[in-house]
């Protein structure tokens, strides 16, 4: 039973400069809500309502984000402004919300594994939320612990991108499983390769379901690309014990970690709420 969901926020958002400058990314807003809120709704949906943060400098408005603000509910309460924070009260009473701060950026594996302390010994999910998922049915993160119910081990999701983009992802090469059409198990997995090094154009997006065993190979894992501790080489060594699975999902995802897939998103929404 996976009851806790890992949310990286710790990165600088450059790609945002100078809106996150002060502004976590994770707050920029897609219509009225900012992109955490969207994440933090979807683990709901999962079924997972204790929400584990990993933060950095400048990140105190994701705090007072899921946090009562007595003096705002005051001021609007009785007006027609009253239920617009009819939401986040509602995440905010369904909802543990914990805290621990990355100090250095040593990339996502580190983030994960600086989320340690606050998962514990139990398999969790990670939400990256500049990923933005949306799904007609059930969310990403509740087809992927279906998934997980099924085979027990660590998930990562997929989609095919174009072979010019994988230098943006992590990459997978695996085999289908069971007479599925979108299950893979995990054969090899390569972060940003190039696209004549690429093994597929199946790319790893920001939702995972880890296995705690992962935390101990993030400790062992040394920096790779960038300098950085990779996620993607610690599931590497899952994956050459047969233990993970990389799920094709239904719905469609908007990269709002850049500006064209933050736009993508935001006509999206308004066209979705229009």
């Amino acid at each position: 039973m996976i009851k806790k969901c890992l949310f990286p926020a710790a990165g600088y958002g450059t790609r945002f400069l100078p809106a996150t400058k002060a502004t976590p990314k994770e707050m920029l807003p897609v219509l009225t809500k900012p992109l955490i809120q969207y994440g933090v709704e979807e683990a709901v949906e999962a079924g997972l309502t204790t929400m584990a943060i990993v933060t950095g400098r400048g990140k105190r408005a994701i705090e007072d984000h899921f946090d009562i603000s007595y003096e705002l509910e005051h001021q609007i309460k009785g007006t027609s402004k009253e239920p617009l924070l009819s939401e986040i009260r509602s995440l905010i009473d369904q909802c543990t919300f914990s805290y621990t701060r990355q100090v250095e950026m040593k990339g996502l594996g580190h983030a994960i594994l600086t989320g340690e302390t606050l998962i514990g010994n139990e398999p969790f999910a990670v939400i990256l939320a500049d990923d933005l998922c949306t799904s007609q049915n059930d969310s990403v993160l509740a087809q992927m612990i279906e998934v997980y119910e099924k085979y027990q081990c660590s998930i990562v999701a997929i989609e095919e991108v174009p072979m010019k983009d994988t230098n943006k992802y992590g990459v997978i090469a695996g085999n289908l499983v069971d007479g599925t059409k979108d299950t893979y198990r995990v054969t090899d997995m390569v972060e940003k390769p190039d696209p004549k090094d690429a093994p597929t154009n199946m790319a790893i997006i920001g939702r995972y379901i880890l296995t705690p065993d992962i935390f101990d190979i993030l400790r062992n894992t040394k920096p790779g690309k960038g300098g950085e501790i990779q996620i993607t080489d610690a599931l590497l060594e899952q994956a050459k014990q047969g233990k993970v699975i990389a799920f094709k999902f239904k719905g469609q995802r908007f990269d709002c970690g850049s500006v064209d897939g933050f736009v993508e998103a935001t006509n999206y929404f308004y066209k979705k709420e229009g």
